[in-house]
């Protein structure tokens, strides 16, 4: 006998799960509902099958093939238009030459089909209807029978003063060819409504067959919620995918766990699952595969479809969460909330109960989502952020990401232009930058291939006019799973904003570039751009007055590859040199957090060598930081105003770039001599396009980035390590009493979280608080000063928060300054709730 599954519905009340795929695929313990249909027709007997499709029938396609798979033979059935379930069928009838039976590929069920069989061939019938009895019959078909069995009456969703029977349609029907006698060629026909009433006014030979079992129609979200937790307790006879332990808890193939203690039955988790250690699984959640949960995340009574990342403190509880989504650090997803394929949900937010998000919707960090979101799309505007573009490996930064994003890249330049590649030695910035390549050749760009070496070297490949612009691949200093990808352009600056938006505008259009075959580009390896590096470091450095000064230090290499580079350095300026974690191979630096320098063994260090200082350069040799002959750490902000100090004693005039948060001690430190400075907005491209311009010597920040644009106008750690040995030997005092002459500064800073949606009428509200006598500085943020002092409030580009910052005279000063824009903060914030609500 022929199976016939109906599998051409759209599953509009599912939406979002099925607004891109149709609703048979929907998952019920990690296999598509239809999946389970297709078993349990194998089950019966039933391998010879006809599938009627409709809505997106190559997602049905593609996934069941012939059906070979599953130990069934398929055939399809495809309608041009909608036709209705009988008018479907009907479609399909030149297969359809003997009895056969007709089942719904998006409800749940176990019956015994050949109990209805049979029960059909019995009764010599041309229409078997499964009856089931439920305790809700409203919103089903209630069919009446007698006591033989014969189909009386039949309601269509009755009110319940209408009901006259518990049993309901279940849509499995068994059924003889000569119907097709009765319904219509090519138009929009139903069995239920249409052609059942009309065999039943014919006396048609129609029976109802109550069966024990299980269904459940899988209409809402609540039902599909329910289907897949009975799943699990076993109140329907399924397949589930891997290997039952306690508690009724499935586990899949080649998990990544230490153990299943935080786990708690019944629950499934699919194959290739990532679930660290302090991650709370609890009970009826469902993980497909792939799917990662990251330390003090929590699920529970919930669906995560596969290849969904599930951030640090996330809480999903009672939702479903479809597949390829990007649950951020902290997100909340409460109960029946519905998400679509391949969202990203932002840091902090929070999806209230019953919304549903669409696929391929953006949910901003901090928001708070109370209503569905449906057309609105933001996106990724954003896509290059403080860090170039940047996001976490295999979720926000892929392969076929990168490949698309050098696409764009290399449609912005001409052809047969160059551009410098280099990465750092993680395994995960080689695939990425592999990726690149391919995209960029793809688009007639040709590539100087630098391998595994630092930002700098790249940047200097672009001074020296040797590309039209450069790429470097890292790992994140401040998340060992954070990748960024950085842009530059000669004379190895950051690219432009104009540049960027013309990346984003490619990309977001996928309008790219493609070279003919005779002009796809070419890869070269330069021999000598490391050793042109070198040169160009010792010929800027007073390389005689560091050898002449005969330093001992201690210097910390954070594992970056530039320690291959600095041991050539170093060997040329007749110092005497102890080296900390020095370059590994990409396969052990790959498992060592970046940010965790060996601070106490370079201090215990420092002393017990006599050493008159230590250095430690970042994993990425960009930042540089201080530690005294005494092995006390310099902090950052005393360092830079050191640097400030050094330089400004060491021409006779000049510009020094500063952010505008920066305490105006840096002012107070350069009068008397020839150099002034000059505030910039507080970013670090902002930062480097001031060092760009001609009359900078130096430009740097409180976190380290130090910049000698007479090398390089972007920060580069080998550098700054030589600049500072040059400038602390043309003085004999020690760094402890030349730290001890810089005055402590009264900076006060706070952070204040503020939705996005209020950051703007929040700027507007202290925009117009001020007042008109008073001093403002509008460049980045309002700055605002008094006779105290001042006070900057800044918004955050890449977060939910403000950074409020103020100096005052005295530290009372700046804590009232700081209390008084704090406040004045809360109430926008609050006066623009109030309107909006």
């Amino acid at each position: 006998m022929k199976a016939v599954v109906m599998a051409g519905g759209e599953g509009t009340r599912l939406r979002p799960l099925t607004s891109n795929q149709p609703k048979p695929m929907v998952p019920i313990v990690n296999k598509p509902c239809m999946e389970h249909i297709i078993e349990l027709l194998a089950k019966n007997g039933l391998n010879d099958i006809i599938v009627t499709l409709a809505f997106l029938p190559q997602n049905i396609r593609g996934y069941f093939g012939d059906g070979s798979s599953l130990g069934v033979s398929i055939e399809y059935s495809v309608e041009e238009s909608p036709l209705g379930t009988a008018g479907s069928v009907k479609n399909a009838a030149e297969h359809l030459d003997d009895t056969f039976i007709v089942i719904s590929g998006d409800a749940l069920t176990d019956f015994d089909l050949t109990e209805v069989i049979d029960f059909h061939k019995s009764k010599d019938a041309m229409i078997t209807i499964a009856l089931k009895s439920v305790e809700n019959p409203l919103e089903f078909g209630v069919v009446i029978v007698d006591e033989d069995r014969h189909i009386k009456q039949f309601l269509e969703k009755p009110s319940w003063g209408q009901v006259f029977s518990d049993l309901v349609n279940t849509g499995i029907y068994v059924l003889e060819p000569e119907i097709f006698n009765y319904i219509p060629e090519g138009a929009i026909y139903d069995f239920s409504k249409e052609l059942f009433p009309k065999m039943l006014a014919r006396g048609k030979p129609m029976y109802g067959y109550p069966i024990e079992g299980y269904w459940q129609d899988i209409g809402n979200i609540n039902q599909f919620l329910r289907a897949n937790h009975d799943a699990l307790d076993g109140k329907v006879k399924v397949n589930i995918p891997g290997i039952r332990l306690r508690e009724n808890i499935y586990i899949g193939e080649k998990l990544n766990l230490d153990s299943i203690d935080n786990i708690r039955g019944p629950a499934l988790i699919g194959n290739y699952v990532k679930i660290d250690s302090k991650a709370k699984i609890q009970p009826y959640s469902i993980l497909g595969n792939n799917v990662i949960v990251k330390d003090n995340a929590e699920t529970d009574h919930c669906v995560i479809d596969s290849n969904t990342y599930v951030g640090s403190g996330a809480k999903i509880s009672g939702s479903i969460i479809g597949k390829n989504c990007d649950i951020k650090p902290a997100a909340n997803i409460y109960s029946n909330a519905a998400i679509g394929d391949e969202c990203s949900i932002g840091d902090h937010s929070m999806i209230a109960s019953n919304v549903k998000i669409y696929p391929f919707k953006v949910i901003e960090a901090g928001a708070h989502v109370y209503s569905s979101i449906i057309w609105e799309w933001r996106a990724l505007s954003t896509l290059f952020g403080k860090d170039g573009v940047s996001g976490l490996v295999n979720v926000d930064i892929t392969s076929e990401l990168a490949l698309k994003l050098a696409m764009a890249y290399g449609t912005t330049l001409d052809k047969g232009d160059q551009v410098c590649c280099s990465r750092d030695e993680s395994p995960a910035s080689r695939m990425i930058k592999r990726a690149m390549v391919s995209g960029l050749n793809s688009t007639g760009v040709n590539v100087r291939d630098l391998g595994v070496t630092p930002a700098a070297v790249n940047r200097y490949e672009m001074k020296n006019g040797r590309a039209a612009g450069g790429i470097h691949v890292r790992v994140s200093a401040w998340h060992p799973e954070v990748m960024q990808i950085l842009f530059f352009e000669p004379p190895g600056s950051p690219v432009s904003a104009s540049t960027e938006r013309d990346i984003e505008k490619y990309f977001n259009r996928h309008d790219y570039r493609r070279a003919f075959y005779t002009e796809i580009g070419k890869i070269r390896y330069p021999g000598r751009s490391t050793e042109e590096y070198v040169e160009g470091l010792l010929s800027i450095w007073d390389v005689d007055r560091i050898k002449n000064r005969h330093f001992r230090f201690v210097m910390d290499h954070s594992y970056s590859s530039a320690s291959l580079i600095a041991s050539r350095l170093l060997a040329k300026l007749g110092a005497e040199i102890i080296s900390l974690n020095t370059f590994l191979d990409e396969d052990k630096s790959a498992a060592i957090s970046r940010m965790e320098s060996d601070s106490v063994r370079m201090q215990k260090l420092v002393l017990s060598v006599g050493a008159d200082l230590g250095i430690t350069i970042d994993n990425a040799a960009e930042k540089m930081f201080l530690v005294d002959e005494n092995g006390a750490e310099i902090p950052a902000e005393k360092a830079l105003f050191l640097m400030v100090k050094l330089m400004a004693g060491s021409v006779k005039e000049g510009t020094i770039a500063l952010p505008l948060t920066v305490s105006g001690l840096a002012e107070r430190l350069v009068e008397g001599t020839g150099v002034r400075i000059e505030r910039t907005k507080v970013s670090q491209a902002a930062l480097t396009e001031a060092a760009s311009q001609p009359d900078i010597i130096f430009a740097g920040s409180v976190t380290g980035d130090y910049i000698f644009p007479g090398f390089l106008p972007a920060q580069d750690a080998l550098m700054s390590m030589g600049k500072v040995l040059e400038l602390l030997a043309v003085t004999e005092k020690p760094l402890s009493e030349l730290v001890a002459e810089i005055p402590d500064t009264t900076l006060l800073r706070e952070t204040k979280s503020c939705p996005w949606a209020l950051k703007g009428a929040a700027m507007r509200e202290i925009f117009e608080s001020v007042s008109e006598g008073e001093n403002v500085d509008r460049r980045d943020g309002i700055k605002v000063f008094h006779r105290e002092g001042w006070a900057q409030i800044l918004p955050s580009p890449d977060e939910p928060l403000f950074e409020i910052y103020a100096e005052g005279k005295t530290l009372e000063d700046s804590q009232a300054l700081l209390e008084h824009y704090s406040a004045k903060l809360d109430v926008a914030m609050a006066t623009h709730e109030e309107q909006q609500a």
